[in-house]
C-alpha cells in the first residue's frame, strides 16, 4: 500500500474468484508498458476477469479466492492495480509465489485461509483481524489462519519492502 501503518483490523466489501487466477487477467499484460498513472493502471484491474470490479471496487474491499492465485508471470502491475483500486486484502486458498512476494513487497495483505473462502461469498462483509489471526463473515462465522511473522508484519506496516527498508536506514 501506499500508505504506511496496516491497520490491524478491518473491514471491507467481497469480491470472489475462482481458482488459477492468473496476471494476464489480474493485470492484461497488454497494458505493461502503456499505462502510467495510477489511475489508469487501477482502471484495468481485473477487467479480463470481472468487466465491472475496476468500476466499483472501494476502497478497503477484500478480494477473496480459489488455489494458486497470481499464476502466470512475474508482473508487478498484476498487484499494484490492486492496491492501486483500494484493495485492502487478498484472502486465497493459496497464492503463486511470485504474486505472494509480489503483494507483500507492495504492502497488499495477502492471507492464505481456505476456511474462509469456503465461508464467503460476493457482496457480504468481512473482517481480518491481524491481532486474533482471524476472519469473520458478515453474519459472524469465523476461519483462523496461520498468524503473520512479525517480519511480513513490520513490512506491512511500513507500507512494503521499499518503505520498510527507508524506515530501517533511518533508524
Amino acid at each position: 500500500m501506499t500508505t504506511s501503518g496496516m491497520v490491524r483490523q478491518f473491514t471491507g466489501r467481497v469480491w470472489k474468484y475462482g481458482d488459477n487466477v492468473n496476471t494476464d487477467v489480474i493485470f492484461p499484460g497488454k497494458y505493461t508498458y502503456t499505462l502510467k498513472t495510477p489511475e489508469d493502471i487501477a482502471a484495468h484491474a481485473l477487467e479480463d476477469l470481472d468487466p465491472e470490479f475496476a468500476a466499483n471496487v472501494q476502497t478497503g474491499d477484500i478480494v477473496v479466492a480459489g488455489s494458486n492465485w497470481g499464476c502466470g508471470s512475474s508482473r508487478e502491475q498484476a498487484v499494484s492495480c490492486l492496491v492501486l483500486a483500494g484493495v485492502r486484502a487478498v484472502v486465497a486458498r493459496s497464492f503463486s509465489r511470485i504474486w505472494y512476494r509480489n503483494a507483500l513487497n507492495n504492502g497488499l495483505l495477502a492471507l492464505e485461509c481456505p476456511a474462509f473462502v469456503d465461508l464467503a461469498s460476493a457482496g457480504d462483509t468481512a473482517t481480518i483481524s491481524l491481532t486474533e489471526a482471524l476472519v469473520t463473515a458478515g453474519d459472524g462465522r469465523t476461519a483462523a489462519f496461520k498468524p503473520l511473522s512479525d517480519d511480513v508484519l513490520r513490512i506491512l506496516d511500513a507500507g512494503g519492502l521499499i518503505p520498510y527498508i527507508k524506515q530501517q536506514m533511518a533508524d
